[in-house]
């Protein structure tokens, strides 16, 4: 071959790569998908340079074989990481235990900051001087051109992933919002009681509730539930839950245990025995001074009158944990004049500050009986502004809600 030969195979062989590259470039720039992007590696990779088996092995989620041409081996049930992972550059593969490796001549990896995104397994052909040379010929090329379609088919993967966070971002804030308008607004505050409530959820949406029901002028529901797990399905259980109640007491009265046998099966069919939701609910008379009760499961209540403190503990189990209640105990309290009720989810009691100690019930107790002469809307803003206090620079690690009834 003299010089002339030679110069204009270097210029075919540069014009060759320049096309493909062109061709590689176009196709990502027109947004092809991930099939046509891998259909016109594997034609350039053999049609054009001539290999006729390779693999390209890809991770996503997990791995998986991308392309598979000419080898008849099964691939989709390879440890990828235990058998290529020790390489981190392009490699000849001489010799290997591995069955696989031994039938490919070539290793070429991609990373992308120091993390394994792809590996091409080549067989390197004989068409040239030695076993080698073809694949070694075009070592350069082959590693620019698989860089670029696995980067751009990671990049796609990515922009999958943000537009689903995007979606996942915008159902959240809806959720969110949907939940805000089922807690209740305009809380009562007059000669007969004063209600606030303060709430603050680890994520944009939570699993702890609360309400107040007024059942015509003189008789109230009062309530706080909070449901194992966090996130999304607990909030949607927990609205569910909360629109049940609304819609049950809106068109007739119950009684306490029929009303928590109804709820149990709610729960219980609206989780699947998955999750459960802890729950106290009272029912206040404001002419009798009498507060009839129920716990399921939850941090006890507490009424106080700034010295005397009693825990509202009788009731059942959490409602979805068994598919029947094994018994309902109705607690019965007339409260004196003064006297507060204080409810609140196990986001106050268990909030852990650096040391790993819990803020405890005895701790909120003694906040609010120190605090006594405080309307219910201040002692929640006390009682959160020592929360934070108390966890420093921790990060919730749970919702809080706080839900205080006075009774004058």
């Amino acid at each position: 071959m003299n010089l002339v030969d030679s110069l204009e195979g270097q210029l075919r062989l540069k014009d060759f790569k320049l096309n493909s590259l062109l061709d590689i470039t176009t196709a990502i720039n027109s947004n092809q998908n991930v099939d046509d992007l891998t259909r016109l590696f594997a034609f350039i990779v053999k049609e054009q340079l001539g290999f006729d088996k390779f693999l390209l092995f890809n991770k996503q989620e997990d791995w998986n074989c991308l392309i598979k041409v000419g080898y008849r081996g099964k691939v989709n049930s390879l440890d990828v990481p235990e058998i290529l992972g020790r390489f981190k550059e392009f490699t000849v593969i001489e010799s290997s235990h591995s069955k696989l490796l031994n039938d490919f001549d070539v290793v070429v990896p991609v990373f992308h900051k120091d993390k394994p995104l792809a590996y091409l397994l080549i067989e390197g052909g004989v068409e040239y001087d030695g076993h080698f040379n073809k694949a070694l010929k075009y070592m350069s090329f082959i590693q620019t051109l698989t860089n670029i379609i696995v980067v751009a088919i990671e990049n796609k993967r990515m922009a999958k992933i943000d537009l689903k966070q995007e979606r996942f971002k915008k159902d959240l804030e809806v959720a969110s919002a949907m939940q805000q308008m089922l807690f209740p607004h305009d809380l009562p505050t007059n000669k007969r009681m004063d209600i606030s409530a303060k709430y603050k959820p680890r994520h944009e949406v939570g699993g702890d509730y609360y309400d107040f029901i007024p059942l015509g002028e003189d008789e109230y529901i009062i309530c706080i539930a909070d449901v194992s797990g966090k996130g999304v399905s607990a909030a949607m259980l927990m609205a569910n839950f909360q629109a049940t109640i609304r819609t049950l007491f809106q068109y007739q009265r119950f009684e306490m245990k029929a009303l928590m046998l109804e709820l149990n099966k709610l729960v219980m069919n609206s989780a699947k025995g998955e999750k459960f939701i802890t729950f106290f609910i009272a029912h206040y008379n404001a002419n009798t001074r009498i507060l009839n009760y129920v716990n399921a499961g939850h941090n006890h209540p507490f009424i106080t009158n700034g010295k005397d403190v009693e825990d509202l503990d009788m009731g059942c189990i959490g409602l979805g944990m068994l598919d029947e209640l094994p018994f309902i105990n109705v607690g019965n309290k007339e409260l004196s004049p003064n006297t507060t009720l204080v409810l609140y989810t196990d986001g106050v009691v268990e909030l852990e500050n650096e040391a790993e100690e819990f803020f405890g019930a005895e701790r909120l107790v003694k906040l609010v009986n120190n605090y006594y002469p405080l309307n219910m809307d201040d002692m929640n803003s006390l009682i959160f502004s020592k929360l934070d206090e108390w966890k420093g620079p921790l990060e919730l690690v749970d919702d809080t809600a706080i839900f205080s009834c006075r009774f004058f």
